[in-house]
């Protein structure tokens, strides 16, 4: 075992601090977590020594370009920007370090499989931020749905602008009130404010909302509206990347969790990264290693490192490296931080129990695919000259025309099967980057469920299950686009055990475990250990699985680099 030398890799003598990436953290995509240039870059902005490990060949962990088809650049697995925290933007001056988005508008597509004429096609719900315009859609369907839809805006509006405040927190530390010194109780006190300042705006209408977090997404849109395909639109972000159905309590939160995102100060936008997502984590490194961070690529983290007194000394790396530090932050899941890579007899026996047991279910298989032409959908017929049109540039549901279908979808999965009509969103970032693909063609993704981590009867997800559950969701969307199929050069098939294996996801899970109540704000990852440390002295967990959760937000990051940053001026 040899020790890794500052002077080579032009570090200070000083303590260097590790932030690390031990099996590649997420996520989503993706909706999901990066890795740990951001935190990187705040903590080396701040005066902090600071280094990146990277397990795989290219930095950004989930939010990754690939060009895994020769000529077709993917974003393969998250592939949505929304989440990303509106300060992280400015801290780390990630347009300056090359950051350009193209955002979406409209932004939703749901396409119906019914019977045409040769005056008539099928219908369809296109959803953008002109209001009047979605009332418009929505009139097809339900004349009172479209009344009533800006109401709803409104009242989802609100609870975004009263959660929003936590998201940029620790949690409130229990512990701390009742066993901590009068600073920390102090501390602790202090961190109420953002669930203060949200039971003020939400007032009278608590109850209401508290049933959106906690009580199934139908009932909550049930509530509301009349028209199912209005309903199930809206419901796919309440399942997305959950192993739930729309008749699942808590799955209101989840929608909650995607439409809380803003960018360039529009509410709820979201947008393509051009040359796909990794052009995000390139910027957030640019950011980083301009202040002086060094990143490491093919870097695989073996053993964090505690010393005889419970404080991490730093980290070994799998070719027998040796890195020194007082700190360790790790964007891998919980599970691989504590239960792999941290040596054991430091952690109580309880907390380890909690890491084991958390929830990973996931359903998300994500299919990357190059096109030579653009999908033709019957209910909306392409242009002249195969051009984009508005709704190329959205996500475009299939197979979500009602809550039912979503909710069998999801019976299937339970029962160790892929779903029989699987729920499908479908995006096309060429249609507003082309750089992505050559001349003509695109690169399409699919972001499908439900697909079981274990299928029935023991079967294993090899080539043969994996292509004929990609050829079932490329019939699916053959009904509402004929001719895809043959539009098809290639693709890439990721089930939830891929995603494991690739990105270290564990289970597969976008979030790197449930988005549910009983695994959030307090309880993320396991009760008292929220704020981000851990029982090792000097290992903080900075990735999806930290609060708020999954998602190319940041938000994790951002807070466990603060918590580092208060905790090394006492040590």
């Amino acid at each position: 075992m040899r020790k890794m030398n500052p002077e080579t890799l032009a570090w200070c003598s000083q303590p260097r601090h590790a932030a690390f990436d031990g099996r590649t953290g997420f996520a989503p995509s993706w909706r999901k977590d990066r890795t740990v240039q951001d935190r990187a870059a705040y903590l080396q902005r701040q005066g902090v020594n600071t280094v990146v490990f990277e397990r795989r060949h290219v930095i950004g962990g989930a939010a990754v370009t690939e060009e895994i088809i020769p000529g077709f650049k993917f974003s393969r697995a998250s592939y949505l920007l929304s989440l990303l925290r509106p300060q992280i933007y400015t801290d780390l001056e990630l347009k300056k370090h090359g950051l350009k988005l193209h955002l979406r508008n409209p932004y939703s597509f749901t396409p119906m499989l019914e019977e045409g004429t040769p005056s008539k096609a099928p219908r369809s719900l296109l959803l953008g931020t002109d209001m009047a315009e979605n009332q418009k859609q929505i009139s097809q369907f339900s004349r009172r749905d479209a009344q009533a839809f800006p109401r709803y805006e409104e009242f989802m509006r609100r609870l975004v602008l009263a959660i929003d405040p936590l998201l940029d927190a620790a949690p409130v530390d229990i512990a701390a009130f009742q066993r901590g010194s009068l600073l920390q109780r102090l501390r602790a006190l202090s961190a109420l404010r953002p669930l203060l300042k949200a039971g003020r705006t939400l007032g009278a209408q608590l109850p209401q909302y508290y049933q959106v977090l906690t009580g199934p997404i139908s009932k909550v849109l049930d509530h509301w509206f009349e028209s199912e395909p209005l309903k199930a639109t809206l419901a796919t972000d309440a399942v997305i990347g959950a192993m739930t159905s729309p008749h699942t309590p808590g799955s209101g939160y989840v929608l909650l969790h995607h439409v809380m995102g803003s960018l360039e100060g529009m509410q709820g936008a979201w947008s393509y990264v051009q040359g796909g997502m990794g052009a995000l984590s390139d910027a957030i490194a640019s950011s980083a290693t301009t202040h002086g961070a060094s990143i490491f690529t093919e870097k695989t983290v073996a053993k964090v490192r505690v010393n005889s007194e419970g404080h991490v000394q730093g980290v070994t790396l799998q070719d027998g490296e040796e890195v020194r530090s007082k700190v360790v932050l790790s964007c891998a899941s919980p599970q691989v931080t504590f239960l792999e890579l941290t040596p054991q007899e430091w952690l109580p026996g309880a907390f380890v129990k909690r890491i084991s047991q958390l929830d990973t279910q996931s359903p998300v298989t994500k299919i990357n695919v190059a096109v030579d032409r653009l999908p033709n959908f019957q209910a909306a017929p392409n242009a002249p000259r195969d051009q984009p049109q508005p709704h190329h540039r959205c996500s475009i549901h299939l197979n979500c025309e009602d809550t039912l279908l979503l909710h069998q979808a999801f019976e299937d999965a339970k029962s160790g099967l892929p779903s029989q009509r699987p729920m499908i969103e479908l995006c096309i970032p060429s249609s507003l980057d082309p750089t992505l693909a050559p001349p003509g063609c695109h690169v399409v993704s699919l972001f499908t469920q439900y697909t079981p981590y274990t299928l029935a009867e023991g079967k294993a997800w090899d080539e043969q299950e994996k292509n004929t559950y990609a050829d079932k969701v490329f019939d699916c969307i053959e009904a509402y686009a004929p001719g895809f199929k043959s539009s098809v050069l290639a693709r890439d098939i990721l089930t939830p055990w891929d995603l494991e294996r690739i990105f270290g996801l564990p289970g597969g899970n976008i979030f790197h475990g449930a988005m549910s109540l009983d695994q959030l704000y307090f309880a993320r990852p396991v009760p008292q250990h929220s704020d981000y440390r851990c029982p090792v002295q000097g290992l903080y967990l900075c990735g999806s699985g930290a609060h708020p959760g999954g998602g190319v937000m940041g938000a994790a990051g951002r807070n466990a680099a603060h918590t580092v940053l208060r905790d090394l001026k006492s040590m």
